[in-house]
């Protein structure tokens, strides 16, 4: 069956949050499901609409997979960024190309949008199956310290976009966490 796609998260934050809590206590820890839920949970209830962007999965209208993007200001320069971050798709699902069809939706929509680049920090063996490439701090300086610094990653979305971005960052208030980092 082909997954649906869908922008709107309204009335689906339990089944999104429990997604992600579920994934990544099953791939990673307890700790990190919770972490990760509770990161959704956020974005979607106290990250100002402009500065959020959810798409989502959906088979017989049940999420199965969903990916956010939340803005990423380098105030030093003019262009715009955003993050994405969590990626989430629900273990009977997973390997089968839903993860990397809506990190593709998601990236055209932000091409659409006019965003220049994109950045992520996770693994860099699944995240360079759709574009992304380990940056360096040089490169674009990330919102809080790395604890595995090979896992930043970034892409800009169109060929006139060029490294480094300029001057500090700063995440929304839901990712203002180090734990995350």
């Amino acid at each position: 069956m082909k997954p649906e796609f869908t922008s709107d998260f309204a009335g689906r934050e339990a089944e999104i949050t429990r997604l992600c809590t579920d994934s990544f206590t099953v791939s990673d820890s307890v700790e990190e499901g919770r972490l990760v839920g509770q990161l959704a949970r956020d974005l979607m209830q106290s990250t100002p609409r402009d500065d959020v962007i959810m798409w989502a999965a959906l088979e017989n209208s049940k999420v199965i997979g969903c990916v956010f993007f939340s803005r990423l200001r380098f105030d030093e320069d003019g262009r715009a960024v955003f993050l994405m971050a969590p990626v989430a798709v629900k273990t009977e699902h997973q390997n089968i190309g839903i993860g990397q069809k809506l990190i593709a939706r998601g990236l055209e929509n932000l091409r659409q949008r006019d965003v220049d680049f994109v950045l992520t920090y996770g693994d860099p063996n699944y995240y360079i199956k759709t574009s992304f490439q380990p940056i360096s701090a040089d490169m674009a300086s990330p919102p809080m310290g790395l604890s595995m610094p090979f896992g930043w990653l970034g892409q800009p979305l169109s060929p006139k976009n060029n490294w480094p971005l300029v001057g500090p960052s700063v995440c929304v208030a839901a990712l203002q966490k180090a734990e995350l980092w």
